[in-house]
């Protein structure tokens, strides 16, 4: 098992726009599914409640690690944190990142997803496996975000 996930995709939407939809927390909270407290402040927490269907009970809290415009959008968090008797405030984080760079026509958004290894073993498969899964699906939420806006 590698200790990262990475997904690319080519989106048809300049650079400025694919950067609003993953900087912005309304448009962010619309496409990821998730009402987010706030707005991103780099080295400050963000809170929400995820929206997803069966999912509605968990809540999301990341730290912002890194704000580059249209280059680099950067956070950590605790992947796949659903047992709510868990402690996981003393896990090691992942490093999520969402890099960009403009192509003929439009973004290639690359999101990459660190430190898996840094997981406890005794749920790092199933983090990793959730996460693998979860992130194809938000490429493709995101893709139809900016692509098809209804």
């Amino acid at each position: 098992m590698s200790d990262r996930i990475e997904k690319k995709i080519d989106l048809k939407a300049p650079i400025s726009r694919v950067w609003q939809a993953l900087i912005d927390y309304r448009k962010f909270s619309e496409w990821f599914h998730v009402k987010l407290d706030g707005p991103f402040v780099q080295e400050h927490v963000c809170r929400g409640q995820i929206t997803y269907p069966g999912y509605e009970h968990y809540k999301l809290e990341l730290v912002v690690q890194k704000i580059e415009p249209e280059s680099l959008f950067s956070f950590t968090w605790h992947p796949y944190a659903l047992d709510i008797k868990r402690d996981y405030s003393v896990e090691t984080p992942t490093l999520v990142e969402f890099q960009l760079k403009e192509i003929e026509h439009g973004t290639l958004l690359l999101l990459i997803e660190s430190r898996f290894d840094k997981i406890p073993a005794d749920r790092r498969i199933e983090a990793f496996q959730m996460n693998d899964d979860g992130w194809t699906e938000q490429m493709s939420n995101i893709k139809n975000y900016l692509e098809n806006p209804s």
